[in-house]
């Protein structure tokens, strides 16, 4: 499949060599069928760095270089928002019930989650405690580092790490939670807290919900997610058709997006590809062994797999101080995902006695029926389709398939 456009004509050889995908198991679907979806006035978040001119021309690429979230709000860009008493938004009964975490038997306990942002949030702690009382959650185990010193205030960033602390929680409710924070978004510095997280704190899952457009120099940086029995997760973007790092990485697993219609009850209705959902081929990282049975392409096939980001269908984070209100707001972008996915190998590694390596060969070894199969939706360049697609990669977790057949992986 292919969008009439001339811009794609260099991807027909790979949408092509996509068509050729795993033989597995039939996979489960969503039902395939568009239900009307309420529309909100959302924006991207700023995250602001300040003048590019406080950054010398001269200072090493990674510290010039600097990331941002792949997030987005409800509520009207360049306007404070008037944060909510309650929470609007999928609760964490129903996300959970959507993907099947509610028929796991384990909650994460044992295990490190490690999420790592720039800026962090002074309110973090506080405002996680309220996030579990409105949801009848349990209390969480929270532990915050500041490596390099604690950085002065960025309401966007602070955002952001409240949606990666509160949903891997609500995933995982059982493990334990680290914060490691960048004094900035700065690659330099998160990839600093990133060995933090893994070589002082133990973290064997780690949540980075942030990337930049990618640079001729990234594969250098491979080896700090090159770590037998880590899994790193990251955002694959929010800006459609398009790859970022680091979850162009094949060390890095990559979450793309999905808009996930539900009923009250939490039981999906359907799920398709956002149209926000980072996708393609990478311009820099040769095509992993992993991937050789879904694409003919030269180059590595981002994302892996998906979970619900579009801000329309999105999640309730509470939050002190964002932009001088305090509240509920609701967010989305794949930078949700990437905590939540995070949270689910907590869960595979809490069964096993040692941690997952090589998480991505796993993934895409295990049957098709491991994952909710994304059949229709577009990225603006990519169209969802049986089997992998460069929107939504192999699909979404179904939790009581994915998660026993990871825990047994050898």
């Amino acid at each position: 499949m292919r969008l009439p456009t001339l811009a794609l004509a260099p991807f027909l050889g790979i949408l092509a060599g996509l068509a050729a995908t795993l033989t597995a198991t039939a996979q489960p679907e969503r039902f395939d069928r568009f239900d009307k979806i309420e529309r909100f006035e959302n924006h991207r978040v700023d995250q602001d760095e300040g003048p590019e001119d406080r950054i010398s021309k001269s200072a090493p690429e990674i510290e010039r270089i600097h990331v941002r979230a792949p997030l987005w709000a409800r509520g009207k860009a360049g306007v404070a928002p008037l944060l909510a008493t309650s929470p609007s938004g999928y609760k964490p009964v129903q996300v959970r019930h959507a993907y099947g975490f509610d028929k796991i038997t384990g909650n994460g306990a044992g295990q490190t989650i490690a999420i790592v942002d720039a800026y962090g949030s002074p309110s973090l702690a506080n405002d996680l405690k309220t996030f579990c009382t409105a949801f009848g959650l349990p209390q969480a185990t929270l532990a915050i580092y500041y490596p390099q010193g604690k950085p002065r205030a960025n309401s966007g960033w602070a955002l952001e790490t409240s949606l990666d602390v509160q949903w891997a929680h609500a995933i995982a409710p059982g493990a334990r939670i680290v914060v490691v924070v960048a004094k900035s978004a700065s690659i330099s510095n998160l990839l600093g807290a990133v060995d933090y997280a893994v070589k002082t704190l133990g973290a064997k899952q780690v949540s980075m919900s942030w990337g930049a457009a990618e640079f001729s120099t990234e594969t250098r940086y491979d080896t700090y997610f090159n770590k037998p029995g880590v899994t790193f997760f990251a955002a694959s973007g929010d800006n459609g058709a398009g790859v970022i790092w680091p979850a162009a990485s094949p060390n890095v697993v990559a979450v793309g997006g999905t808009t996930l219609q539900l009923d009250a009850s939490g039981t999906a209705i359907t799920e398709t590809g956002w149209s926000g959902s980072g996708g393609g081929i990478s311009a820099y990282y040769t095509k992993p062994v992993f991937q050789n049975a879904i694409s003919t392409a030269a180059k590595r096939s981002v994302p892996d797999v998906s979970y619900n980001a579009d801000p329309n269908t999105g999640f309730p984070v509470y939050i002190t101080n964002y932009n001088g209100s305090t509240g509920w707001i609701t967010v989305g972008g794949t930078s949700a995902g990437a905590p939540q996915w995070a949270a689910a190998q907590a869960l595979v590694n809490a069964a096993r006695s040692t941690s997952l390596s090589n998480t991505n060969s796993a993934l895409y070894s295990t049957a098709y029926a491991n994952f909710f199969d994304i059949l229709s939706g577009t990225n603006g360049g990519f169209f969802c389709n049986a089997g992998y697609d460069l929107v939504t990669g192999l699909g979404s977790p179904n939790a009581p398939a994915l998660i026993p057949a990871l825990s047994a992986t050898k």
